[in-house]
């Protein structure tokens, strides 16, 4: 029987398949994801309605040192919004895991290197940061914020249902974050659940708080990628309430030794501080 599926461009990574960790430097592992197709989904070309970055949190990132002995570290990694394409994660976890056996001089030598191996996979410069353990570690907190999360509503639709969102164009304009830890999709090539943190900044219409938290619970079985679940949600918010300014930032739960925290916004804007949400 032929897959009814889509094509989304990750068939072929390592997703849902056995794979032999290798502790040898292998940076053919990284498989990358172009992000045109899902774009097109939501009518998207090149020129794109949002700014921002995904910023991965790597927690596995190992190597040695010349003498042999491991060095251990945690990694921020900064993907911009505009690389023609994303990287899927498990194949950075067996990348990263490559590491694990090579001797090198210093932790700004495995900085360069990583850096040098995911812009190339992107397509569009990455900053990587490494850091020891023991050097200022990311505090763990809910970003400020209003939730949403005990409105008192039904709910029936598990899909994406943009036809919730909805602003009173009548009231005067607001400036608020909603929050809500409600959303839940699944991987696209998978199906295995992935837990996040929304946060809606917006200048404009007051937004339904019932209507936008209806539209958060409706991606509970949806398949798509972190990075493809914000746009999509960003592009939903822009057609159906017609916000002044927006932002929207999700931070997921770790998976595999990452987490991914994609943040889209309407014009440049201060991404929000890479803390920790208390599931990370």
């Amino acid at each position: 029987m032929t897959d009814p599926r889509p094509a989304h461009g990750a068939e072929a990574s390592p997703l849902g398949k056995s794979a032999a960790y290798r502790n040898t430097y292998a940076p053919e592992l990284l498989f990358p994801v172009p992000r045109a197709a899902k774009r097109a989904e939501l009518g998207l070309g090149a020129a794109l309605p949002f700014v921002g970055e995904d910023v991965w949190n790597a927690y596995e990132v190992s190597w040695l040192d010349p003498r042999g002995k491991p060095v251990v570290a945690m990694g921020e990694f900064r993907v911009p919004a505009a690389s023609p394409r994303l990287i899927e994660s498990k194949s950075l976890k067996l990348y990263l895991n490559s590491f694990n056996a090579m001797r090198l001089d210093a932790m700004a030598a495995v900085e360069a290197r990583i850096a040098q191996d995911l812009s190339a996979v992107a397509g569009a410069p990455v900053a990587v940061s490494l850091r020891a353990l023991d050097a200022a570690p990311r505090s763990v907190a809910t970003l400020p914020g209003t939730l949403i999360d005990d409105i008192d509503i039904d709910i029936a639709d598990y899909t994406p249902a943009p036809q919730h969102l909805r602003a009173d164009a009548a009231q005067p304009a607001v400036s608020e974050t909603l929050v809500s830890h409600l959303l839940k999709s699944n991987c696209l090539v998978t199906g295995q659940p992935d837990w996040a943190t929304l946060y809606v900044r917006y200048r404009g219409a007051p937004i339904d708080r019932a209507g936008l938290l209806r539209y958060i619970v409706s991606f509970r079985e949806h398949n798509e990628f972190h990075e493809q679940c914000v746009e999509r949600i960003f592009v939903d918010l822009q057609a159906r309430c017609a916000p002044q300014a927006l932002a929207v930032w999700a931070r997921y739960t770790r998976r595999g030794g990452l987490d991914i925290n994609p943040f889209r916004a309407a014009q440049p804007s201060d991404l929000p501080p890479n803390s920790g949400d208390p599931r990370q």
